[in-house]
Parts: C-alpha cells; structure tokens; sequence
C-alpha cells in the first residue's frame, strides 16, 4: 500500500529593489522563458506553482507574490506579507545598493509584518554579467551568515542558472522547519 501523499500550502513573497529580477526569475521559474522587455511590476504579481518533493511524498503549492520594488508601493507592501511562510530576497550583482537595502528595507518588512519565525534565503542575480559585477560571491556568503539566512545562493534569471535551486532550496527549509525534512 502506497503512503498518503502531505499537501502543503506555502505563500512566499519575492522582494528586492526594482529591477534586480524578481519577475524574471518567477518567469524562469516558472515558464524557463525570459524576456529582456522590461516591464516594472505594479503592486504586486501573484503566481502559483505545485512542486513535488520526493523525499517525503509531499506535494506543496507555492503561491509566489512578487512584490514590486519602488518606492512608492511602500505604504501598501505590509498588506502583502499576511500568511507568507518565505521570501526570497533578491539583489543584483551589478549594483550596490540593491545590496544595501536588503537588511534595510526587504528584511526588516519581512520580519515586521510576517508574524512568526519565517524562512528567508538570499540570492545574488544577474551572475550572467560577469564584466559588470560589483557585489563579490564573498561578500553575498558572509551577508546572508550575518543577517542568518537560510542559505546564498546566485543566480542568472537570464540563463537560468541556479533558479529552479533557489526556489526548490526555500520549499526544503520551509519544510525543514516545519520538522517535515530532517
């Protein structure tokens, strides 16, 4: 007799400045499509994923919101972290300061708005531009310790490198803390 398959339900919010790729990662994620037409995000997007892990028969439904980045839906974003289980809190390579905001800014909504104890990684993207590429690998391993991450890892939404990782990554810790994942 085959063992009941778990269902689980994770909403998950994606967040970092404007344009460091939270749609396109979702995008890769979801659709392994990207696209360089750039559309900034109002408000925020909502998309849903069912995800299988093996290693304990269990089938989870994440439902991602990808929370647009600017300014100006600050007053709005708390709203958006009710139920949420993870984030993963995104900054790009390229530039500095989408780095800087992220213990700032994202982390600080995070842990303020979702009530108990959420599971966050950190991901370096835009690895693709190598030329370009201001925040060190170091520097993203040692930040994600300091603001206790879950885990670090980079990615290129563009190419898809590490993507399907990242997400698969957060479901494991999330279940892991869950105690469904030794």
């Amino acid at each position: 007799m085959s063992e009941d398959v778990k269902e689980f339900v994770f909403k998950i919010v994606v967040l970092g400045d404007a344009a460091v790729g939270k749609t396109s990662l979702i995008n890769m994620y979801i659709e392994q499509s990207f696209s360089e037409d750039y559309k900034p995000t109002l408000g925020a997007n909502i998309i849903r994923k069912d995800v299988h892990v093996d290693e304990i028969n269990a089938s989870v439904r994440l439902i991602m919101w990808d929370l647009a980045g600017q300014e100006k839906y600050n007053v709005i974003r708390s709203m958006y972290f009710q139920g949420c289980v993870g984030a993963l809190l995104v900054y790009d390579v390229t530039r500095h300061n989408t780095f800087e905001t992220i213990d700032s800014k994202w982390l600080k909504d995070f842990k303020k708005y979702v009530k108990k104890e959420g599971t966050y990684i950190l991901i370096g993207n835009k690895i693709d531009l190598k030329d370009d590429r201001v925040v060190s690998t170091e520097d993203g391993e040692k930040y994600a310790k300091e603001i206790d991450a879950s885990d670090f890892i980079e990615t290129s939404a563009k190419y898809g490198e590490n993507v399907e990782q990242a997400f698969s990554n957060l479901v494991n810790q999330i279940l892991r803390k869950l105690g469904e994942i030794k």
